[in-house]
């Protein structure tokens, strides 16, 4: 990949800034809208939860977690991203977005019964410290549920697994699911902080 290539999608969908981050927000919101409905279906919320949503782009699943749990904050790096996420939820009360990522949410230990990760585990820098907070912050019995493009995401299902193991979590599955339409095949896990 050219470097120029390699910027502009860096630009658009990795650290979204610019017109690119304005224009990949868009695509963003678009194209991971099945992914986001169908990760926010399998937490099983039931309305007293607080969830705890990394990486929330423009804010589709935030919105649609905020519509089913009591407390959400969001912890997104860009700031195109934050501003598109906030203008997004701003009627809900109960949804905040801060700056963070998933290797430092700046969240308290045991803070959230459910961890959202859709469609950035790809662009963690590094994947065992990431997974080491979000087990952090999962309450005893809080599920961990990861969806990220199957065709990006370094070491496949198995490494995913694997590291989501390694972290301390238990009871963790892994599969593969195809969103409707044109989206790409996505890795999917769900585990437990014991």
């Amino acid at each position: 990949m050219s470097g120029f290539v390699a910027f502009a999608l860096d630009r658009a969908f990795g650290h979204p800034s610019g017109l690119l981050g304005t224009v990949g927000g868009a695509l963003m919101a678009r194209g991971n809208a099945a992914v986001e409905q169908q990760v926010v279906r399998l937490a099983r919320l039931s309305g007293g939860e607080a969830v705890l949503v990394i990486g929330p782009g423009p804010g589709v699943g935030l919105l649609a977690a905020g519509e089913q749990a009591a407390r959400v904050v969001a912890i997104e790096p860009s700031p195109r991203m934050r501003q598109a996420a906030s203008r997004r939820c701003a009627a809900m009360s109960n949804v905040t977005v801060q700056d963070g990522t998933a290797e430092e949410t700046g969240q308290p230990d045991a803070a959230f019964d459910v961890v959202l990760s859709v469609n950035n585990v790809q662009l963690w820098p590094d994947r065992a410290t990431a997974l080491a907070e979000l087990h952090r912050v999962l309450s005893p019995g809080g599920v961990l549920l990861l969806s990220t493009h199957e065709r990006w995401l370094p070491g496949g299902r198995a490494g995913l697994h694997a590291d989501v193991q390694a972290a301390g979590f238990a009871d963790a599955q892994t599969w593969a699911w195809q969103p409707p339409a044109r989206g790409t095949t996505q890795a999917q896990t769900r585990a437990i902080r014991p």
